[in-house]
C-alpha cells in the first residue's frame, strides 16, 4: 500500500485507485484490448474497465491464467464482456497472428493498452533474434499498434468516439543508456545490462507514443497516443528474476510494502488515460499518478523519436 501521495491538478494522486479515478464513468460500446492482462496491473485494469462497461479483449500469453481472471472478473461482476486471446509480444508472428484474429472477429477496437512487459532478465533473444526486453516491451507493442491501427481508425469514424493507445512506460526510462537507443547494439551481449536494457525499452515506450501522437494529428485521427508510469507495484514483471528479485521480495516483506502501489494504485493512471473524459484530445503527453510529468530531455527528443520509429519499422519488416 503506496502511503505517499499529494492529489495533483487532476484531482488524483498516487494513492488514488483505478475504481476512484474512473468512478462515474460510462464505458458502454467501448471495445479494448489490454495486454499483459493475466496478471498485475493488466488484471486490474481489466476488471476495472469491464466494471464501466468496456468489452475487453485480454491479450496473454498465459491462456489457463488469463481465463483464470476472466472467471474471477466475471464472478464478481457477471455482466462483465471479456474475451482471452493468445499474444506473445515477444514474437512476431504471435502478433501478427493476434491481429488477424482479431480482425477476422470484426471487433471494434476504441482503446489499446500496451501494458505488458518483462524487466531485467539475464540476457536473452527472443523468437527473433532481438534482446528480450526490447523486442517484447518496445517492438511487438509496435507492430501491434500499427497493425490494428486501421480497425482503430475505422472505429472511430463510424462511432465518432475518440480512440485512446496508452503505452505503459516507467521512470526507469531515466536509468537508460547514455545515448538513450543503442541502435546499432541491441543485441551486443558484452555491454548488456539489465536494467539499463529495461530503461532503454521504457524509453522506447515514450518515444513511440510520442511519434505516433504527432503522426495521428498530422492525418487529422480522432485518436490520441499517451504514456504512463504506473508507480512501483509489486507485479510479476521480472519474468526470469534470478538474485535481483529475491533481493527485492526479502526487502518487500519488511519495508517496501508500505512504499510500492497495489496492483488497483497501480493501475489507476493507464485506466484515467484510457477512460477519462478530462483527457480528451490530449495526447502526446506522459503522465505519473494520473497526472502530466515532464520525462528526460531523451524522451522529448523528436530526431530520436523519428529514428526510432524508421528503426521499429525496419526491425518488424514493415514498409516506411
Amino acid at each position: 500500500m503506496w502511503i505517499f501521495g499529494r492529489k495533483g491538478p487532476s484531482g488524483f494522486s498516487a494513492r488514488s485507485t483505478a475504481e476512484e479515478v474512473t468512478q462515474g464513468i460510462d464505458g458502454t460500446g467501448l471495445t479494448a484490448i489490454v495486454t499483459g492482462a493475466s496478471s498485475g496491473i493488466g488484471a486490474e485494469t481489466t476488471r476495472v474497465l469491464a466494471l464501466h462497461g468496456v468489452h475487453v479483449n485480454m491479450a496473454v500469453r498465459n491462456m489457463d491464467a488469463g481465463r483464470h481472471v476472466k472467471e474471477e472478473v466475471v464472478k464478481e461482476n457477471p455482466t462483465a464482456k471479456i474475451d482471452v486471446m493468445e499474444l506473445d509480444l515477444s514474437s512476431m508472428a504471435s502478433v501478427r497472428k493476434f491481429v488477424s484474429d482479431y480482425r477476422s472477429s470484426g471487433l471494434p477496437l476504441n482503446l489499446l493498452i500496451n501494458n505488458a512487459g518483462v524487466m531485467a532478465p539475464p540476457f536473452t533473444h527472443s523468437q527473433d533474434n532481438i534482446e528480450l526486453q526490447f523486442a517484447t516491451n518496445h517492438l511487438g507493442h509496435f507492430l501491434l499498434t500499427n497493425l490494428l491501427l486501421e480497425t482503430m481508425k475505422k472505429t472511430s469514424r463510424e462511432s465518432n468516439k475518440e480512440g485512446r493507445i496508452v503505452n505503459v512506460s516507467s521512470e526507469a526510462h531515466r536509468l537508460t543508456y547514455a545515448e538513450g537507443i543503442r541502435f546499432d547494439k541491441i543485441n551486443d551481449k558484452s555491454i548488456y545490462k539489465g536494467l539499463s536494457a529495461y530503461g532503454q525499452s521504457k524509453l522506447a515506450n515514450i518515444l513511440h507514443a510520442n511519434e505516433l501522437a504527432k503522426i495521428l494529428k498530422a492525418e487529422g485521427e480522432n485518436i490520441t497516443s499517451n504514456s504512463v508510469h504506473p508507480g512501483a507495484v509489486a507485479t510479476n514483471i521480472l519474468r526470469n528474476p534470478g538474485l535481483f528479485y529475491d533481493i527485492v521480495r526479502t526487502l518487500g516483506k519488511y519495508v517496501l510494502k508500505y512504499l510500492v502501489k497495489t496492483p488497483q494504485q497501480g493501475a489507476a493512471t493507464q485506466c484515467y488515460v484510457a477512460l477519462h473524459p478530462q483527457l480528451e484530445g490530449v495526447t502526446g503527453e506522459y503522465f505519473v499518478d494520473c497526472n502530466k510529468a515532464k520525462p528526460n530531455s531523451l524522451a522529448k527528443d523528436k530526431d530520436l523519436a523519428k529514428k526510432l520509429w524508421d528503426f521499429s519499422l525496419s526491425l518488424t519488416q514493415q514498409p516506411k
